[in-house]
């Protein structure tokens, strides 16, 4: 059991007995609930120094008394802890409110840190496994109910402040020179509509040699017209111009013409992903050697290589299509070629990427679909999973917050700082 040994304004000394005996996992079993004792006491006299005296106060011009001290369980990393904590109210009654709460940045009935370490889990596992986890690997059990309502309220705090909070990209050690901008969407799906689109945007910065630097993620969950997704990623973009206004902008997109509606406007330079344009020349090939595979792989070989490293290549090719269409009468084989020569034809314009090349621009959307798989795929299409739209906008809005470098902490930061209005229902 750890009991206090003595304590002083701004410190405190605890002791606890460990038995050591058995095997050494067993030791350490005994160490962790030992260690969970003392930060659980430890935690309980943290939150008593942020309560009140009981003496009147005012909030907002108006003035509260203290209905006394009334027991409440708070839920930190090492465990429970009960405190007993003055709660206040007006003469005419109303709502309540707890200095204590408010002054520790308690969410719901969790502990700032431990609200953290959960959301942050649960951005990444399901609630079952963040459960599992938090027991096997902390010796920490908490109950689904619990953990739903932190990210409920973490979840929603991070959207509301998306668009009031301006997040402070961190410097880098190598100049900018240039900034890629990328969206794409991948479906998941919903409870109630079906197979539904969710949006991934980055902003990704490179060096003067073309690496890449640091990655902004966005994710945005289903919407028509994905008006508030495109909001989002512009004023994303607005605020990196701000910090790199001399760097080289590219816009990198698939065919879809909404993407190349946002880019043309945010953009110096627009790029095909090369990689789809490359999809579109393996059709072709098959259509241009249907019966011959060794030539097929040669000319495909040869079209990429052509494509990636020649100027005007994409005219050249697309010549050599429609003059390969004229000779095929086969309806599936025609049907390819057809599709290749129109992406060829509408996209050609933004296929230079021999040009793009010898100024070290990007030229693939890779870490875009990448980011896909990141932050919906892995989590949000699992086995049997249907999702409602807010609760996959919290994730994907937790997720995005943690895999952008230095966002989380920023997250949490303006929280410690800032604080959350303490209510409590008693």
């Amino acid at each position: 059991m750890a009991e206090v040994i003595s304590m002083t304004d701004d410190e405190i000394v605890l002791q606890v007995r460990v038995k050591l005996h058995g095997s050494m996992m067993s030791m350490e079993e005994n160490i962790q609930s030992a260690v969970n004792e003392i930060g659980s006491l430890a935690t309980q006299n943290a939150l008593k120094r942020f309560d009140t005296i009981g003496a009147p106060i005012q909030v907002a011009n108006v003035r509260m008394t203290s209905k006394g001290q009334i027991r409440k369980r708070y839920e930190t990393p090492y465990g429970s802890v009960d405190v007993m904590r003055h709660v206040y109210q007006t003469s005419s009654g109303g709502k309540t409110y707890c200095p204590l709460d408010e002054r520790a940045r308690i969410i719901t009935s969790s502990t700032p840190r431990f609200a953290r370490l959960v959301s942050s889990k649960y951005a990444r596992l399901t609630a079952q496994e963040v459960m599992d986890d938090l027991l096997t690997n902390h010796g920490r059990p908490v109950v689904r109910s619990f953990l739903q309502n932190v990210v409920d309220v973490v979840g929603s705090l991070a959207q509301i402040t998306e668009e009031d909070w301006m997040y402070e990209t961190p410097e880098q050690d190598e100049d900018v020179t240039t900034v890629s901008i990328s969206l794409d969407g991948t479906c998941v799906l919903m409870c109630d509509e079906g197979w539904r689109e969710a949006m991934t945007g980055t902003i990704s910065l490179y060096n003067s040699t073309g690496d890449r630097l640091h990655t902004t993620y966005i994710g945005a969950a289903p919407e028509y017209g994905k008006t508030k997704f495109l909001d989002r990623l512009a004023r994303e973009v607005y605020n990196i111009k701000l910090q790199y206004p001399n760097a080289i902008y590219v816009g990198i997109a698939d065919g879809a013409k909404t993407n190349w509606e946002f880019l043309d406007h945010h953009t110096q330079y627009q790029v095909l992903d090369f990689y789809h344009a490359t999809e579109y020349l393996s059709d072709a090939s098959h259509a241009i050697y249907p019966s011959n595979e060794k030539k097929r792989k040669i000319w495909l070989e040869l079209a990429c290589h052509q494509l990636k490293h020649e100027s005007n290549a994409a005219k050249s090719l697309l010549e050599e299509m429609k003059n390969a269409l004229l000779k095929r009468t086969q309806k599936t084989i025609i049907g390819k070629l057809q599709a290749a020569i129109t992406y060829f034809t509408n996209q050609g314009h933004r296929m230079g990427y021999e040009y793009f090349l010898t100024k070290n621009l990007p030229i693939g959307s890779g870490v875009t679909e990448a980011a896909c798989k990141t932050l919906i795929k892995q989590r949000l299409c699992q086995s049997g999973m249907k999702w409602k739209t807010q609760g996959m906008s919290m994730v994907l809005c937790l997720r995005a917050l943690i895999y952008t470098k230095s966002r989380w902490d920023q997250f949490w930061d303006r929280i410690n700082q800032v604080g959350l209005v303490g209510l409590a229902n008693i």
